[in-house]
């Protein structure tokens, strides 16, 4: 079986984290993803990031970057320009994720790309999109997490503004512009149009607000932070400290709720009708989990982790990184890769959940800055040697 992407090919107009990210799942189902990286800011910021860099080398280049093939191309240049376009001719889909108003500056829009390639796919990641007051600013994750209100529900009830530990907004944003971006070549291979596809991480961070976002936008519902983490209506459904460490307890369903008060030896916790179904426990929560969290302060974690297991109670431990990539379903499952690389050895990394029947997709480095220019200007959009050299003495690859 051939990798699903293996027939698309994909010009990046991309940097750092969330663009990045999105087209690295594609990379990972067999797309041929083409870097196009800046010479005057000297490539991929993301290749400068510390603490794990040297020269233009970085482990974050390295997570984002894998499966990639790199041009250094002046796109504002005239013959930059013009080998960009011989690119786009030849591609599937135009990805970028730069300020909303730079596609269309940069003439990466379909309007501008479809006289070259009708059935092309121009996808755009952006701060706040391409329209509205604010598209030509600057937008992060820290930014979205803050103005989505998901700071506003995370962390200990009257604790600053908190954002989550990791780049959620960055990674949902670049999972969102793959499908959208799938989304669009499937219409085209179809119809032989192409498209826009106009993403961005403020409404990615607005719609993961999910049943939150429904309840407040209908019911005058007002989010609250929850102590040890809690659901904000099923009960229980949490943290808990042990007697030498923390587990999560998640009792999404009756049944579960039952199993754990029998597990506990507490079945009258389940007959007695302050507790008897969802809504009573998230209404009496603070008579219920004082008790829990008695009970689970009395025995340590491995301990409650094989009662819970052995009972069918949804559980886990509360684990540092290091623990998290030493478990042993991780290797089990082959999670952990590793990568040969000319700078830093063996690189492992995380291996991409998305498991399609077949052979794997063989693991390639993140590439070198323009290591693949003189490649593909040749094989790809004919370029002689001598128009190679003209190009680059011209100052089109920096």
């Amino acid at each position: 079986m051939t990798l699903p992407l293996s027939d698309v090919r994909i010009i990046a107009v991309e940097q750092y984290g969330a663009g990045p990210w999105g087209t690295l799942q594609l990379a990972d189902l067999g797309a041929e993803v083409i870097k196009i990286e800046d010479p005057a800011s000297a490539g991929d910021v993301g290749r400068y990031v510390p603490p794990f860099q040297e020269g233009e080398d970085s482990l974050f280049f390295e997570t984002f970057n894998r499966n990639k093939k790199s041009i250094s191309l002046d796109l504002r240049s005239p013959r930059g320009r013009e080998v960009f376009e011989r690119l786009v001719a030849r591609a599937d889909a135009v990805y970028s994720n730069l300020r909303g108003d730079q596609p269309a500056k940069l003439r990466l829009t379909y309007d501008d790309l479809a006289p070259i390639n009708p059935r092309i796919v121009c996808c755009s990641l952006s701060g706040f999109g391409m329209t509205g007051p604010r598209a030509s600013e600057a937008g992060y994750d820290y930014i979205m997490q803050g103005m989505a209100g998901w700071m506003s529900l995370t962390g200990d009830p009257g604790g600053p503004p908190t954002k989550s530990g990791l780049s959620l907004v960055d990674l949902s944003g670049g999972y969102v512009s793959a499908i959208a971006l799938l989304g669009g070549l499937w219409r085209a291979r179809r119809e032989g149009v192409g498209c826009d596809c106009d993403i961005s991480l403020y409404e990615t961070a607005l719609h993961q607000l999910m049943y939150i976002g429904t309840w407040t936008a209908n019911g005058g519902y007002t989010p609250r932070r929850m102590p040890e983490s809690a659901h904000p209506s099923i009960v229980p459904f949490q943290a808990f400290a042990t007697s030498d460490g923390w587990i999560t307890v998640a009792c999404a369903k009756q049944k579960f709720y039952e199993l754990l008060c029998r597990t506990l030896d507490r079945e009258d916790l389940i007959t007695d009708p302050r507790f008897v179904d969802f809504a009573s426990r998230d209404v009496h929560r603070e008579e219920l989990l004082p008790t829990l969290r008695e009970i689970f302060a009395a025995r340590p974690t491995d301990e409650w982790l094989t009662i819970l297991a052995g009972a069918g109670v949804p559980h886990g431990p509360i684990y540092e990184v290091a623990e998290a990539l030493e478990d042993p379903h991780v290797a089990a499952r082959g999670d952990i890769v590793e990568i040969d690389h000319p700078r830093f050895g063996g690189v492992r990394q995380l291996a991409s959940p998305l498991r399609l029947s077949g052979e794997p997709n063989p693991l390639q480095r993140a590439p070198q800055r323009g290591e693949h220019t003189d490649a593909l200007l040749t094989d790809l959009c004919g370029y002689s040697a001598d128009e190679i050299a003209e190009l680059r003495d011209g100052g089109t690859f920096g």
